[in-house]
């Protein structure tokens, strides 16, 4: 019995200390901090919304984005911008570390926060609209280009001017793809701090009134504030990182050299299961990236011309045009997207010279065994010697190997004892003549 209630005890004082620690994150005493470093695509809004509920459910004083990008896709910035700007918690933006930068999208984004600031050595700007949209930049007409841009410029504008900072500025950001150092961008009221660090960052956003999108004024209090930092999942990061170009066109190439090594070699199993793996992969990353359908139409028209090549006689004509089209669908990839979703030349230098030494490997096989004789079936019995058993006049008998053949001469008459050689094989006929020193084949 004491031993129960000591047990009751125990788990009720568990509980109050849970209480207790609750209550201390319910009234504020930390911040929540998520990063952000490298393009913006839709794998980050996802990251971002969790980030942003995960503060609200917590009570946190505020969400810190610690960001590093060159830009991204326009949908994905918007949709991030929308999670900050209807947070029911404050939303600094950091660009940060030092040498980072906020450009394209990343300058709405900075933009949009409740608080924005940059670490030293840091830039913003550079938001001319290159990438419209996940299917990329599209052939505008002069028309439709001016809207786009008027869009977007009315859009920053419309986000600085909710957060009193440099419509101008923004404007021209768009426009003229002006940029600004982390010095410049305070004076022209472009962000609101500039923070060597986080720690310092934290400290300084103490009793900083912020105004949500409801209207509501809060006051940040994060003197004694302590710092939580929200990694990315691991499902997260893995798909982040396929989320990439190069990423996207490696895993592409995979799965068709997986899946061809298992059209030449039936029943190694391996290399189709890798293959299928690497093509759902890659119809996953080229799904969220700004891809160019042509491309990938000529990279698999390549594979199809090396498949092709090894099963028929197309002399080299074949293997060159798949080269060739390997090439041209890889520049292409990706083509009038921004130019951070391109394909590395060098990555396509490396890939086209890896596959098409595997290619050319297979089809020099392939070729000596087209060309090396038979040595089953009828064909083997091409250009061998046989020696006549019965008198061709023209018709008769040969004796091949153990076995009686009727044979018929092409070269007059042969006497039984004479070798002959084998020129031809119609049904269970030999067409023989006159052996001729030298000619035999072996």
């Amino acid at each position: 019995m004491i031993r129960f209630r000591r047990a009751i005890l125990l788990v009720v004082l568990l509980l109050l200390g849970l209480s207790v620690t609750a209550g201390a994150r319910a009234q504020g005493e930390h911040v929540d901090v998520i990063t952000i470093e490298g393009t913006i695509n839709p794998v980050l809004v996802d990251y971002v919304k969790r980030g942003i509920e995960q503060a609200e459910d917590d009570g946190a004083q505020a969400l810190i984005i610690q960001m590093d990008t060159p830009g991204g896709l326009d949908k994905a910035m918007r949709d991030i911008i929308k999670l900050m700007v209807n947070a029911h918690v404050p939303v600094v933006v950091y660009v940060s570390p030092s040498g980072a930068r906020a450009a394209s999208a990343g300058v709405f984004i900075t933009i949009a926060a409740h608080v924005a600031v940059m670490a030293p050595n840091t830039a913003i700007g550079a938001a001319h609209p290159v990438s419209i949209g996940e299917e990329g930049e599209q052939a505008m007409s002069e028309t439709m280009e001016e809207k786009v841009l008027n869009d977007a410029a009315a859009y920053i504008r419309s986000l600085a001017e909710s957060h009193g900072r440099n419509l101008d500025w923004a404007e021209k950001a768009v426009r003229e793809s002006a940029s600004a150092t982390e010095k410049e961008a305070l004076e022209l009221d472009v962000i609101d701090l500039i923070a060597p660090d986080l720690t310092a960052l934290v400290a300084m956003l103490d009793g900083r009134q912020v105004t949500l999108l409801n209207g509501q004024v809060l006051t940040l209090r994060t003197a004694d504030a302590t710092v939580d930092e929200i990694p990315m999942k691991t499902v997260e990061k893995f798909l982040y990182t396929i989320a990439d170009p190069n990423i996207a066109y490696l895993l592409l190439s995979l799965a068709t050299l997986g899946i061809m090594a298992e059209i030449f070699n039936p029943g190694l199993i391996f290399p189709g299961i890798l293959g299928g793996i690497c093509l759902l992969l890659a119809f996953y990353s080229l799904g969220v990236l700004p891809v160019n359908y042509a491309g990938i139409l000529l990279i698999v028209l390549a594979f199809g011309l090396f498949i092709a090549e090894v099963f028929t006689a197309g002399f080299g004509l074949l293997f060159g045009g798949g080269i060739i089209s390997m090439v041209i669908g890889a520049l292409i990839l990706f083509q009038g997207a921004s130019p951070i979703f391109r394909v590395d030349p060098w990555l396509i230098a490396i890939v086209t010279i890896i596959i098409g030494s595997g290619i050319g490997f297979i089809l020099y096989h392939a070729i000596r065994i087209h060309r090396k004789q038979a040595t089953t079936g009828r064909e083997e019995l091409i250009g061998k010697a046989a020696q006549v058993k019965v008198d061709l006049t023209p018709e008769g008998m040969v004796f091949y190997r153990g076995e009686r053949w009727t044979a018929v001469s092409e070269d007059g008459e042969i006497k039984a004892g004479e070798e002959v050689t084998i020129n031809r094989v119609e049904g269970l006929t030999l067409y023989v003549t006159r052996k001729q020193p030298g000619k035999q084949r072996p």
